[in-house]
């Protein structure tokens, strides 16, 4: 950009100002402004820093003027300055409504631009267009975060790479791209616009390959039935190049969902696999219940039992020994996504395990109600194979649930809840005891 003491005073100002706009791509408007601060500025290096000088520049005849705010003092103050001030009696020449305190406006003679103050100028101008450019730049994307755009690539370094789009600067950094992937200059390469952030020296774009947004922004454009909002994404999981899983939904039973994303021969699904370098998809159907999710969310490998513990955020799976190594996944990679898929921990046992570890369970409990409860083994046999864990459960329990075990009656029921309450409450005072000696 060429910047000189030409634009000045000069005709052809907003010729120059247009020229400016169309070089950078920015509003002439803008220009003109900064053209405004420029000259403002050269005019303060003139006239001095401390003076309340403003600038306007006709925006039809390129006309420049320049003003220097004088504030109405009274007409003896001792310590007058005509540079910033101007006397009651001489303001009310020029406005009768003028009082004390108040600001007059006064037209400055143009300036003769000396070398110094041009620079001036310049630089002010130059600097104004800068910060113009970086507004265009940040306005320009800060609304298209999660696109996907096409970028190629401007330069490598160690840890990231610059990509430019559409004549801007972006970065994708190392962690965001797929592993092992590797590009050279002048590659152009499909991302996604994961943040666009303002930043000192401009707006600052980051893109990405392994987002998990990214999936879904390529199935949108292959699935028109996700792009018209008939098919719904409710969670994606990924190992980015090497596999994940999508959970969809659709409110209507008319949709093959599974079918819509697959395509016709795999088309849809092998065209985003192709995409993000060969990562297997597994495609999920979502469900509202958490057990029947996990059971879809564990493909390829076969479910035999779920337990939830939606409280503690768990879940038990349940496999056949020959499904173990299937259901884990290499290096545990199908457990892995399919615990981020649905936000749960997920814990794998075989049948065999599962087997084992109830029978010891069931005798630990045993063992337990027989010692606590003063009961026979067949009471303390029923009680655990009723599912009571501990004796607190049975000291909450209600008399008639006791009661609804076969072989039990009502009054068999309330004594094994008394025992169980008063073994309960030794416990809990032996604890308290324990904490009491412990603070003393």
């Amino acid at each position: 950009m060429s910047v000189n003491s030409t634009i000045i005073g000069n005709k052809e100002t907003i010729l120059v100002a247009e020229n400016i706009a169309h070089e950078k791509g920015i509003s002439t408007q803008d220009v003109i402004e900064a053209m405004e601060e420029g000259i403002k500025a050269a005019a303060k290096k003139k006239y001095g820093s401390h003076l309340e000088i403003d600038c306007k520049i006709d925006k039809k005849t390129g006309k420049i003027s320049l003003y220097n705010k004088l504030e109405v003092v009274e007409d003896d103050k001792e310590d007058f300055d005509f540079r910033t001030h101007i006397s009651l009696k001489y303001a009310k020449k020029e406005d009768e409504q003028a009082e004390i305190g108040d600001l007059v406006i006064q037209e400055l003679p143009p300036i003769d631009l000396s070398r110094v103050v041009a620079q001036v100028a310049r630089n002010e101008i130059i600097k104004k267009v800068r910060e113009a450019e970086k507004a265009k730049e940040y306005n320009a994307f800060k609304d298209r975060i999660g696109d996907i755009v096409s970028a190629s690539v401007k330069k490598l370094g160690l840890k990231n790479i610059v990509m430019e789009i559409e004549s801007y600067e972006a970065i994708i950094h190392e962690n965001a791209l797929i592993s092992k992937e590797s590009f050279k200059v002048g590659d152009r390469v499909r991302c996604y616009i994961e943040d666009v952030r303002q930043e000192t020296n401009g707006a600052q774009i980051f893109l990405s390959r392994t987002h998990p947004n990214f999936l879904i922004k390529l199935f949108e454009q292959e699935v028109p039935e996700l792009y018209e909002g008939n098919i719904e994404v409710k969670a994606v999981a990924r190992d980015a190049g090497s596999r994940s899983k999508i959970a969809i939904y659709s409110k209507r039973d008319d949709i093959d969902m599974i079918g819509s994303f697959i395509g016709i021969r795999g088309s849809r699904v092998q065209s985003v696999s192709n995409e993000l370098r060969g990562e297997k998809i597994d495609i999920i159907r979502w469900s509202p219940n958490i057990a029947e999710f996990i059971v879809n969310a564990m493909t390829p490998a076969k479910i035999s039992k779920v337990v939830v513990d939606e409280e503690n955020k768990l879940i038990e799976i349940v496999v056949p020994e020959d499904q173990l190594s299937l259901a884990i996944g290499r290096s545990g990679q199908n457990v892995k996504l399919a615990s981020k898929l649905v936000d749960y921990k997920i814990d794998i046992m075989t049948d065999e395990q599962e087997s084992t570890r109830r029978s010891t369970e069931f005798k630990e409990s045993t063992q337990l109600f027989m010692e606590s409860l003063d009961v026979e083994e067949v009471i303390a046999n029923l009680l655990a194979s009723e599912g009571f864990n501990s004796v607190e459960e049975i000291a909450k329990a209600e008399v008639n649930e006791i009661a609804s075990i076969e072989g039990f009656d009502y009054e068999i029921a309330q004594e094994i809840k008394r025992r169980a309450e008063e073994s309960n409450e030794i416990k809990n005072n032996s604890a308290a005891n324990q904490d009491i000696s412990a603070e003393s």
